[in-house]
């Protein structure tokens, strides 16, 4: 039976950060598709865009945490 990969996390909060980079850029893709969207359509993407802005105060909140335990050698 294989061995479960042993966790590394010395990369996270660069993953983070970019995942952070991504769905702000696709926020404002989708703010400049409105101009050619229906009122409807425009409702749907102002809705994923406040979904878009949650996840990216989860994930600057997840980089504060993964730089802490970054500093303490990620000790629980």
């Amino acid at each position: 039976m294989p061995r479960p990969k042993p966790d590394d996390r010395s990369d996270n909060v660069e993953k983070l950060q970019e995942m952070v980079q991504n769905t702000i850029e696709n926020i404002e893709k989708a703010e400049k598709t409105m101009q050619f969207a229906s009122s409807e359509e425009r409702e749907k993407i102002r809705e994923k865009n406040r979904r878009r802005e949650e996840a990216i105060a989860a994930m600057r909140a997840e980089i504060k945490d993964e730089a802490a335990a970054r500093e303490h050698g990620y000790q629980l």
